[in-house]
């Protein structure tokens, strides 16, 4: 787990809003999602305080794509300050398409978390 500080919007009239997050490491959430992968069930939650969702693969093809299933997919965090995906879409055995938004992220240190 590494701390940020992350701008989240300018609602103060000329300065952001910048607040400290607790973020993941990305190796960790990898972890996690190979788990959800492996047993191929659908699941929804929270993973080291953020919402965060698996769907297995599906053997419908999506609306309007030419892909020939749904692959499955896992995301974690919120959209505009830190979300990670991951999508199996060469297939369930073949490693996962990875997409990473950290770019709100002011910066990032790697501290100890109090347990």
């Amino acid at each position: 787990m590494r701390m940020a500080k992350v701008k989240i919007g300018y609602t103060n009239g000329d300065f952001p809003t910048v607040i400290p997050i607790a973020i993941p490491s990305v190796d960790e959430v990898r972890k996690f999602a190979l788990r959800l992968h492996l047993a191929n069930r659908y699941w929804q939650g929270e993973f080291m305080g953020w919402e965060a969702e698996y769907n297995p693969e599906s053997p419908l093809r999506p609306l309007d794509s030419q892909m020939s299933f749904t692959p499955a997919d896992f995301s974690i965090g919120e959209s505009g300050i830190w979300f990670f995906s991951l999508m199996w879409e060469r297939g369930r055995e073949a490693a996962p398409s990875e997409y990473l938004d950290d770019r709100n992220l002011e910066r990032i240190e790697t501290l100890p978390l109090p347990a």
